[in-house]
C-alpha cells in the first residue's frame, strides 16, 4: 500500500527534488569558485602573497576628509605617518592583488576546469552520469573545506586546482540528467533554473566575503567562510550520492524526430552525403572569428569577476558596496540571461542566423559605454551604470551558443561545443591575468578599463563582423519544408532554422531544427 500510494505520489516530485538538490550544489560550487575575489585581502594578509599597499584603515572616516588619499601613496614610511588630528589613518599591508592573486584566479583555476572537463564529458557518454555527478560534488566541497585551514599559499594554488577538477563536470552532467528527466516543454525552464547558480554563487560571495570575515566568530576570520560552505556542501555531497539515480537516455532534437531514417539521412537526389569532420567545422572562417569574439567577451567578464569586489574596496575604500553588488549580479545579471534568451528565441530566430548574431553585437555594443561608467564614476552612478550595462551584457551568452549549434552539423555538435568552450575558457578565463603588469605600468583603473569595458567594445565589434559572415534568412521553400511533415519541424509551426556546414555544401545539406533546451552550457562565465 505503501509502495502503490504515498510513494507513487513521491515519484511524480523527484525530478523537481533532482533540480533543486543539483541547483544548489552548482550555487555552492560558484561560490567557493568566487570566494577567492572576496576574501583575497584577508587571505593575503594571512597567508602573506601579493603586492603590498598603502590602505586607509579607519571606516569611520571619508575619502573627502582626508588631507592625503591612502591608495596615493606607494612609501610604506609615508603611509604611516599620515595623520588626521593627531591619528594614524593609513596602513601599510597585503591589498589582496597583484601577480600571485591572478594566478589564483584565473589560470589555477581554468587549466584545470577546462582540461578534466572534457575528460568528464566524454566518460559522461560511457558510465553512469549520477555516480560520476556524485564523486565530482565530493572533491569539490572537499577541496572547499580543506582551503579553509591552509597556513600556505601553495596550498591555496593546489586546492584551487583540486576544486576546478570536481566543479568541472557539475554543469555538463547536471544538464544531462535534467535534460533526460524533464519533457521538451520544460527543458528551458528548468536548465535555466539551474545555470541561475553562476549569478547565485558570484554574487552570494559578495557578502559572504565581505562580512562574515569582519565578525571573526570563533577567532577564525575568513575561514568560516570556507567551512560553512563545506558544511553544507557535505550535506549536498551525501544527499547526490543516497538519492541521486541515472535517468533513462533519451534522444532529443533531431534524433528523437528521426529515429528510422538513419539510411535516409545520409542520402539526398541519390547521392551519399559528405562525409564532415570536426577540423572542417572548426576551420570555418564565421566559426573561428565567433570564437575569438566569444573568447574577448568571456575576458570581460572574468576580469570583473574577479577584481570588481576588490577595485571597489580600492577607490571607495569607505563606502560598503557589498550589498549593491549582490543585487546586481544575482538580480540583474540573472534578468538579462532571461531576456536575452526569450529575445533570441522568440524573435531573432524567425529571422535568420545573421539577425542571431546582430542582437548579439548590439546587446554588447549597448553595455560597453555603461561599463565604463561603472569603473570611472562614483559609488551611487557606479552601480547604476553597472546595472544597466549588466543586463545587457549577460544577454551573450545563450545567444552565442544558440548561434553555434545553428552553423554547425548534428554529427559534430558536441564536439564542436566542447572545443569551442576549451578555447572561449581557456583564452577568456586566463587572459585577466594581464591585469596586474598593466595596471603597474597605467593604472589599476585604467587596466580594469582595459580589460572590463574596452573587452565589451571589442567583442562587439567583432560579432560585428562576424554577421557578415553568417546566412541570411531560409528560402521560402526551405521554410514551409521545415513546417509541414518534416522530422525537423516543431509543434506550432515555428520555423527551422538551416544548419549548414559548408558554403559548398549548402546544395546537399538538408535544413534542420536547433535542439535548443539540450545545448550545453557554460559554468564559469560572467
Amino acid at each position: 500500500m505503501f509502495q502503490g500510494g504515498i510513494w507513487s505520489k513521491l515519484q511524480g516530485y523527484y525530478k523537481w527534488y533532482v533540480l533543486g538538490l543539483v541547483s544548489v550544489g552548482y550555487i555552492l560550487g560558484e561560490l567557493g569558485h568566487y570566494l577567492i575575489g572576496t576574501t583575497s585581502k584577508v587571505t593575503a594578509e594571512y597567508l602573506h602573497y601579493g603586492d603590498k599597499a598603502c590602505m586607509l584603515n579607519a571606516t569611520h572616516l571619508h575619502v573627502a576628509q582626508l588631507p592625503q588619499v591612502c591608495e596615493k601613496v606607494n612609501s610604506s614610511d609615508i603611509c604611516e605617518s599620515l595623520t588626521l588630528n593627531g591619528t594614524r589613518y593609513c596602513e601599510w599591508g597585503y591589498s589582496g592583488l597583484g601577480l600571485d592573486y591572478q594566478v589564483l584566479a584565473g589560470p589555477a583555476f581554468m587549466a584545470v576546469f577546462t582540461v578534466v572537463g572534457v575528460i568528464i564529458g566524454v566518460f559522461a557518454d560511457k558510465f553512469n552520469r549520477a555516480r560520476i555527478l556524485s564523486a565530482c560534488t565530493a572533491v569539490f566541497v572537499a577541496a572547499i573545506l580543506l582551503m579553509g585551514s591552509v597556513t600556505e599559499y601553495w596550498h591555496l594554488v593546489v586546492l584551487r586546482m583540486l576544486m576546478a577538477a570536481g566543479e568541472a563536470g557539475c554543469n555538463p552532467l547536471a544538464t544531462g540528467i535534467l535534460t533526460d528527466l524533464f519533457p521538451e516543454h520544460q527543458r528551458a525552464l528548468v536548465l535555466s533554473i539551474f545555470n541561475w547558480g553562476i549569478y547565485g554563487g558570484y554574487g552570494i560571495a559578495f557578502p559572504v566575503g565581505r562580512y562574515i570575515p569582519t565578525l571573526n566568530a570563533w577567532g577564525l576570520s575568513w575561514r568560516v567562510c570556507y567551512y560553512g560552505a563545506g558544511v553544507v556542501g557535505v550535506v549536498i555531497a551525501a544527499l547526490t550520492a543516497l538519492t541521486l539515480r541515472e535517468p533513462e537516455r533519451t534522444t532529443i532534437g533531431e534524433e528523437g524526430a528521426t529515429p528510422s531514417k538513419g539510411k535516409d539521412a545520409s542520402l539526398e537526389s541519390g547521392k551519399k552525403m559528405p562525409q564532415v569532420t570536426i577540423w572542417h567545422v572548426i576551420a570555418q572562417p564565421r566559426v573561428l572569428l565567433l570564437c575569438l569574439a566569444a573568447s574577448i567577451r568571456h575576458c570581460g567578464g572574468m576580469c570583473f569577476a574577479y577584481n570588481a569586489d576588490l577595485y571597489y574596496r580600492d577607490y571607495f575604500p569607505d563606502v560598503d558596496l557589498g550589498w549593491w553588488l549582490f543585487a546586481v549580479t544575482v538580480g540583474i545579471g540573472s534578468v538579462g540571461v532571461v531576456v536575452g534568451g526569450v529575445v533570441s528565441d522568440k524573435f531573432v530566430a524567425r529571422m535568420g542566423v545573421r539577425s542571431r548574431v546582430l542582437v548579439l553585437a548590439l546587446s554588447q555594443l549597448i553595455s560597453t559605454l555603461p561599463a565604463f561608467g561603472s569603473v570611472v564614476f562614483g559609488p551611487l552612478w557606479a552601480m547604476i551604470t553597472l546595472a544597466f550595462s549588466y543586463f545587457f551584457a549577460e544577454m551573450w551568452f545563450g545567444i552565442v551558443f544558440a548561434i553555434l549549434v545553428e552553423i554547425v552539423p548534428m554529427s559534430v555538435r558536441s564536439t564542436t561545443v566542447g572545443v569551442f568552450l576549451f578555447v572561449m575558457n581557456n583564452v577568456g578565463g586566463n587572459l585577466p591575468i594581464l591585469v596586474d603588469p598593466v595596471s603597474k605600468a597605467i593604472g589599476y583603473r585604467e587596466a580594469i578599463m582595459i580589460f572590463y569595458a574596452g573587452f565589451y567594445g571589442i567583442s562587439s565589434i567583432l560579432f560585428f563582423l562576424t554577421m557578415f559572415l553568417m546566412d541570411g534568412p531560409a528560402p521560402a521553400e526551405a521554410q514551409g519544408g521545415t513546417q509541414g511533415g518534416a522530422p525537423g519541424g516543431t509543434q506550432g509551426g515555428t520555423r527551422g532554422a538551416e544548419n549548414r556546414a559548408f558554403s559548398h555544401d549548402e546544395s546537399t545539406l538538408p535544413a534542420a531544427r536547433i535542439p535548443r533546451a539540450g545545448l550545453p552550457i557554460d559554468n564559469s562565465k560572467l
